[in-house]
């Protein structure tokens, strides 16, 4: 399909994007595998973790995974376990690439506060300021299922970007949204959710979103939603760049995230793992639904989501992490300041998760809290984690220097325990 550049591209904006990672000294940890030892991780402590990953695929719980933990830029433990596709008995391998799916979010995130850091827009300007469909949105008032047809109320406000960010703009998300109402609404406008194989762009999407009624005022409450689909296409907008172009020269190619992207070259489709379910005992490959999980590797391959878009593997993922560790540096390139580092992990939402909630959530993760961190397991206060789709989840500990991620791609399993066992068996490691 042909690529329509944007109404505010230009040579000076281009010019822009090319010049705007800046230099910084060149202090900051770049992921090495190293000795557990070397780092304060126990080598006894982590074969814990060999345990757990090799019980959980013996029982069923997946197929296999790729796990991998580090701590102050050293990759102490990547291994991978299991079958990766039963039909053909191909075992996991450590470089593997998985739909991240809903990882994507902090991406998209980053790649909007990179913006914001070259004084684009303010946070709290409505975002109809440059996608005018979302001027004079409507809360859901009344809704009939015999026809799906609503009413609304206006809103007290727009939304913002910052409420795109943390999920308190009202949006829903459609297919995968609790409201059944939204399902049905979101459905007939023909909005794209999640993943498509199908001939259609970021743009045409957002802009369905856009004539839709919102679950509740904008700021009020926290429903998680497609506000990060939307700001992929806002970064389309400002940047006068296609989205999968601004990541590419932006983030993935300053920090060498080399396996990260929305779609897979043909050389590297083998490496993407299929997604797989429980079935008679086994595993099987989940057929087509609502979406095609070949998704990143044939159809159209025009859909750039934000919010779920991107492929990965494990080392690039938590290259991505390690940059937020070293406050927003790596390899001698700054990618944000360590100040708007600070205040993407600060607190976004208030107590709209109750004042003594576990975590809070911030403009791209959910965080840790001192109430979390002493009910024990999830890590430090300041710990910021989110998960994806098909099963990959992932942590950073500000406060140790430590990166967890799982990798895996399964649906329709309600066995598994990994995430949890994963994470607390991981800061039991830590010996200095």
């Amino acid at each position: 399909m042909k690529r329509i550049l944007l109404p505010l591209f230009s040579l000076a904006v281009f010019s822009l994007a090319l010049i705007s990672q800046t230099p910084t000294p060149d202090r900051y940890p770049v992921l090495t595998e190293g000795e557990a030892e070397t780092v304060g991780l126990s080598p006894e402590r982590l074969a814990r973790i060999d345990r757990m990953c090799e019980e959980a695929v013996e029982t069923d719980q997946v197929p296999g995974m790729v796990a991998l933990v580090a701590r102050n830029g050293k990759i102490a433990y990547w291994k991978a376990y299991g079958t990766a596709d039963v039909e053909t008995g191909k075992k996991f391998r450590k470089d593997d690439i998985f739909r991240i799916a809903s990882q994507s979010k902090a991406i998209t995130a980053t790649a909007v506060m990179m913006l914001w850091e070259e004084g684009r827009f303010q946070l709290d300007d409505p975002v109809s300021r440059f996608i005018p469909a979302f001027a004079h949105p409507q809360v859901l008032e009344t809704f009939h299922f015999s026809d799906t047809t609503w009413t609304g109320r206006p809103a007290a406000s727009e939304i913002t970007i910052r409420e795109l960010l943390n999920h308190t703009s009202g949006l829903g998300y459609g297919l995968i949204d609790g409201d059944e109402r939204f399902r049905m609404i979101y459905q007939k406008a023909g909005v794209t959710d999640l993943f498509t194989t199908e001939p259609v762009t970021i743009r045409e999407s957002v802009e369905k979103l856009a004539t839709l009624p919102l679950h509740h005022d904008p700021g009020t409450d926290w429903v998680y939603s497609e506000g990060l689909d939307v700001l992929g296409y806002l970064i389309e907008v400002v940047s006068g760049m296609p989205f999968d172009q601004f990541l590419q020269t932006r983030l993935f190619d300053p920090l060498g995230m080399d396996d990260t992207g929305f779609y897979l070259p043909d050389r590297k489709a083998d490496r993407l793992v299929p997604v797989q379910r429980p079935a008679n005992g086994s595993w099987e490959r989940y057929p087509v639904t609502f979406y095609d999980p070949q998704y990143p590797v044939k159809g159209a391959k025009s859909f750039f989501s934000g919010g779920a878009g991107l492929s990965s593997t494990a080392r690039d993922y938590a290259v991505f992490l390690q940059m937020y560790l070293n406050g927003g540096a790596y390899g001698g390139v700054r990618i944000l300041s360590r100040t708007t580092v600070d205040f993407i992990l600060a607190n976004q939402i208030g107590d709209i998760w109750g004042k003594d909630a576990d975590s809070y959530f911030g403009l791209a993760f959910s965080v840790v809290t001192p109430a979390g961190q002493d009910k024990g397991g999830q890590g430090s206060a300041g710990t910021f984690s989110w998960g994806g789709y098909f099963n990959t989840q992932y942590f950073a500990d500000p406060a140790e220097q430590v990166i967890g991620i799982i990798m895996k791609q399964t649906q329709g399993t309600n066995k598994d325990q990994t995430e949890w066992r994963f994470r607390q068996l991981v800061f039991q490691c830590v010996d200095d």
